[in-house]
């Protein structure tokens, strides 16, 4: 792999191995197709060189790479994207200060990516009891259908999914669901000297979006959430300025509670607007993992940590639809998406023992039940 773009020396030379290889992925630049494929040959020919059994996949010009350890059950999956979101070109160039490795995605989820990989070499040389399989896929930014999505409808499951992202050493058990709607609305052209002569369209879909809002589906709440959420992400509308729009388009994103039916939001939302076509740009599955699962429960005691809900989404809802427990678990850090992203290099070396201690010990923690 040519990492050589934005490549200067870490600061810190006793940092490790595990943010010496965070480094190298966060020096990838893994924002393209071209980017993420190059990375995860990379990620592959590591895995292959330290012993772990390694099959690459592609699926519409993107590559996953999946690495497999040990043998029997329970099959514990591990899972971590390589994509990232853009940033400039300094937010490339990782850097240690602080104890915290900077960079874009060292904390959502390079880092992590760097730690299962390295546990996957610990296990390819010395096996633990139960089946590991390493997950690596390339579009959990855009959606995870090309990744995840394609390996779970392959079969590549197991009896728990544990995605790396960015958790701050706490086990997310829930997350929301998605919908995501296109709402289009007419009105009537007219001069713009003499609006009252037309019917904005503009100004009817904002009433619109004011009138999904006002739905009781938005004053829910469960344990771990305190209500759903509305965005207004996109708005399509208006030819000149002289000229009252006759048409306008709005995108809402809505994130639902685990427990509410999609289908039913959409039929109220439908019917609370009967003047405006509703149709549907995404959708996405909410998690709903029991914090009784037996492996579920295992891991919390190996974390010493809190369950909580997250209010995004991840690759998690993929396994989920199976009825896989599925949680997101990953180290700490912030500002992820952001300028100044970074990952907390202690809790590195955390995450790594705790899932190190979870897996070797499977066994003997089934032994107690």
């Amino acid at each position: 792999m040519n990492l050589q773009l934005n490549r200067r020396p870490i600061a810190n030379t006793d940092a490790g191995p595990i943010v010496a290889l965070a480094s190298e992925l966060i020096r990838s630049e893994n924002t393209s197709a071209d980017r993420i494929n190059e990375c995860a040959g990379y990620c592959a020919n590591w895995l292959r060189r330290r012993g772990a059994d390694t099959t690459e996949y592609e699926n519409r010009g993107l590559k996953s790479v999946v690495a497999k350890v040990g043998q029997g059950s329970p099959v514990v999956v591990l899972n971590g994207h390589l994509d990232v979101v853009p940033g400039e070109p300094q937010d490339f160039i990782p850097r240690i200060e602080n104890g915290r490795l900077y960079g874009r995605g060292s904390y959502d989820m390079l880092g992590s990516v760097a730690c299962l990989m390295t546990l996957m070499a610990e296990f390819a040389q010395s096996p633990p009891d139960c089946t590991v399989i390493l997950a690596l896929v390339p579009d959990e930014e855009s959606g995870g259908e090309l990744g995840t999505g394609y390996l779970v409808d392959r079969g590549i499951v197991g009896d728990i999914a544990i995605c790396g992202e960015p958790t701050n050493l706490n086990i997310a058990v829930q997350a929301k669901g998605i919908l995501q709607l296109w709402i289009e609305v007419r009105g009537v052209a007219a001069h713009g000297s003499r609006p009252w002569l037309g019917e904005n369209a503009i100004i009817k879909a904002l009433e619109n979006y004011q009138t999904i809002s006002s739905l009781n589906a938005f004053e829910q709440n469960t344990a771990y959430f305190a209500s759903p959420s509305l965005n207004l992400a996109k708005i399509h509308a208006g030819k000149a300025f002289n000229q009252v729009p006759d048409a306008c388009s709005i995108g809402v994103d809505i994130r639902y509670l685990p427990g509410q039916d999609p289908d039913q939001l959409l039929r109220q939302i439908r019917s609370s607007l009967p003047d405006a076509d509703v149709r549907v740009h995404f959708h996405g599955s909410p998690v709903h993992t029991s914090e009784d699962d037996k492996l579920v429960s295992r891991l919390r005691k190996h974390a010493r940590s809190v369950f909580f809900g997250q209010d995004g989404s991840a690759d998690t809802r993929f396994y989920a639809t199976t009825g896989m427990p599925a949680v997101e678990f990953g180290p700490s850090g912030a500002n992820h998406h952001g300028p100044g992203e970074y990952v907390d290099i202690q809790s590195l070396s955390e995450y790594t023992d705790i899932l190190r201690n979870f897996i070797t010990t499977i066994k003997d923690d089934e032994d107690e039940i």
